[in-house]
């Protein structure tokens, strides 16, 4: 599985209990297909206390989401959709884009 959206990308949730809500990717899976976005779909982990007499622990981070329910945020224009890829060609090199597909029209994501 090819990934389109890459560390430091600004994403929007589109499913789950985050829905609506923007953050920054801080880590990517490819083999699992799921990303994880800073400060969302928080997930709490108990922990058992150490030794007897102490306290225990809950520890909240930032739980995997899979990338069927994130769509890329242009950080140019603030378009909101799907990514695919452009080929353009300048002085006979050819440079590969990452654009929005977004209503019939492809905007430059980067």
């Amino acid at each position: 599985m090819t990934m389109k959206i890459k560390t430091g990308d600004k994403v929007k949730i589109v499913a789950g209990k985050d829905k609506g809500k923007e953050g920054k990717v801080i880590q990517v899976f490819p083999k699992m297909g799921k990303v994880v976005v800073e400060g969302l779909n928080m997930a709490t982990r108990h922990l058992r206390s150490p030794r007897a007499g102490q306290a225990g622990q809950k520890i909240q981070f930032p739980a995997p989401i899979h990338l069927s329910n994130v769509k890329l945020v242009s950080s140019k224009t603030g378009l909101v959709g799907r990514v695919g890829y452009k080929t353009l060609e300048a002085d006979g090199k050819k440079t590969k884009i990452r654009v929005i597909r977004s209503k019939g029209k492809a905007e430059d994501a980067e």
